[in-house]
């Protein structure tokens, strides 16, 4: 047994794993590497009986100390390997049937004998989208939907049986809504608890169907509803309104109807969270002396006073004129202003003439025209001197 890994790598834990752990380990192992989820894989059978194999000695106390003792040399010579079991290897001292039972229960249904519910269930929700405008969703509004749910069929009363017959018992799984398959595997016979194919878990068979519904019990039909959209909902949001979704099976109460909301983008403002961001443009003038300028926000223009020597990019607060909160509409966030310095252009001369005497009084001096477009004169060097001379 010398090729043999360690049974504590191969589970992948620690020496001094606890029990819970060891039988974590092997579960997730045994559901990976069953022969049955892998028909035909012998490396996964492999592995499997590796696993089952290892679990097998570290789940039993007495095994697990002659293992940490003296390794996979403990069962040789008949220590072991003469019984009976998984791979040569006896097991008689571990409870597999805990752990079997717990993991093809979850494989195959049976085990622990899980059953799907039978008895009234709540009908599926249904998801419409509705689409309103950035003020909307600020400030709340009613949105009216149409919208095709389905109805109680009024000729069957529901039953989905046509009149004068009623559904009848369900002979392939005798009313219970439920079937049991047998399978054999390589630990015995392992059952299969699934929905009866028959009648869908209804446990009722409906030989003469309704001519209206067709047997489902229900019709579709068109119905307006009217949805009170909450001020402050954000882009993606959804509400619930209770009861207006699909019907239930078996007696059960109607879904929900989701409206998820979508915001349309604004050309001013956006959002974020509770805050709105936009840019307002000023003159050069209005930067540079101060004053009001107009400032659009959600609930109209307002009037601000713009301090004298205002820099383009500045960030100006208006407090509360921002989104409502969900919980309180009467908490709302703030809307931040960038300011952005216009610069003109198109000036007329008076304009122009009126920015250069501006500039000059600010100390500034033209650019000397007569300077414009020409050379430099080049540096004379020492033989452009001495020709002078000659030439002189």
């Amino acid at each position: 047994m010398a090729d043999k890994r360690d049974y504590y790598e191969v589970l992948g834990v620690d020496r001094g794993a606890d029990d819970a752990t060891l039988k974590k380990a092997y579960r997730k192992l045994a559901k990976k590497y069953h022969p049955d989820m892998n028909p035909g894989d012998q490396e996964a059978e492999a592995k499997f009986k590796e696993a089952t194999e290892a679990y097998g000695v570290l789940s039993d106390a007495d095994k697990r100390r002659q293992y940490d003792q003296f390794g996979h040399a403990a069962f040789e010579q008949g220590g072991g390997g003469a019984g009976g079991g998984f791979g040569g290897f006896d097991f008689n001292g571990a409870d597999m049937g805990d752990i079997f039972g717990d993991i093809f229960g979850d494989l195959f249904g049976g085990g622990r004998s899980r059953r799907t519910n039978n008895g009234p269930m709540k009908g599926s929700n249904v998801r419409v989208a509705v689409r309103v405008t950035f003020e909307e969703a600020v400030f709340g509004c009613e949105k009216e939907l149409e919208l095709t749910l389905k109805e109680n069929c009024k000729t069957c009363n529901g039953s989905g049986a046509k009149a004068g017959t009623s559904p009848e018992t369900c002979p392939k799984c005798n009313g219970r809504g439920q079937v049991v398959y047998s399978q054999q595997s390589m630990f015995g016979m392992v059952q299969n608890v699934q929905t009866c194919p028959d009648c869908g878990g209804t446990g009722k068979i409906i030989k003469e169907k309704c001519p209206d519904c067709r047997g489902t019990g229900y019709i579709p039909q068109k119905k307006k509803i009217k949805v009170s959209i909450p001020a402050g909902i954000d882009n993606g949001q959804s509400i619930r309104i209770r009861d207006k979704g699909e019907p239930g099976t078996n007696g059960g109460p109607r879904g929900d109807l989701l409206v998820e909301v979508q915001v349309s983008r604004h050309p001013i403002f956006q959002r974020q969270d509770m805050n709105i961001f936009s840019t307002a443009p000023i003159t050069y003038a209005q930067a540079a002396l101060g004053g009001e300028v107009r400032i659009s926000t959600v609930d109209g223009d307002v009037m601000y006073d713009v301090k004298a020597g205002t820099q383009t990019d500045t960030k100006v607060r208006l407090k509360g004129k921002g989104v409502p909160s969900l919980r309180n509409k009467s908490v709302r966030g703030d809307h931040y202003v960038t300011l952005v310095v216009q610069v003109p252009t198109k000036l007329n001369e008076e304009a122009k003439e009126a920015l250069r005497a501006f500039d000059a009084a600010c100390g500034n001096k033209p650019a000397d025209k007569s300077a414009g477009g020409k050379k430099s004169e080049k540096k004379k060097g020492f033989m452009d001197k001495l020709k002078e001379t000659f030439e002189d």
